[in-house]
């Protein structure tokens, strides 16, 4: 079974979100999903100081199996992106929650938060997927 870290926030399309002290997100693609695409091999991220609204696309994982749209789960503006995964694309499976995110997002409409999945709502939406 997948990790799903309860203190995290979920999308349907498998980014996970969570909310830093200074109040920007970090965004990344989830254990289970990573497992789906198998071996990553590129991560192409969004541009800092890009703008994003919520569910537009934001970058593209490409694994040996297949290539994965990431989406931005919330609008905002890009603050920060992962330059670590140019070289070594693979920490997205390592360590998909830590190491492996993928971007940092200043949200423009914190109310958008309130409408993400927990971690129990998004552990179900993976059952009725397998």
């Amino acid at each position: 079974m997948s990790q799903i870290p309860s203190e995290l926030k979920y999308v349907s399309t498998h980014e996970w979100i969570r909310t830093e002290d200074d109040g920007t997100v970090t965004i990344g693609i989830t254990d289970h999903a990573q497992e789906l695409l198998g071996d990553v091999v590129y991560v192409e991220v969004p541009e800092e100081e890009t703008s994003l609204a919520s569910g537009e696309e934001a970058g593209v994982v490409e694994s040996v199996k297949a290539a994965s749209d990431i989406y931005s789960p919330l609008s905002g503006d890009v603050v920060e992106v992962n330059t670590a995964l140019a070289d070594a694309p693979e920490l997205v499976n390592q360590d998909p929650y830590g190491a492996g995110w993928i971007f940092r997002l200043r949200p423009t409409d914190p109310d958008e938060l309130e409408d993400l999945m927990d971690a129990e709502a998004y552990a179900e939406l993976c059952e009725e997927e397998e």
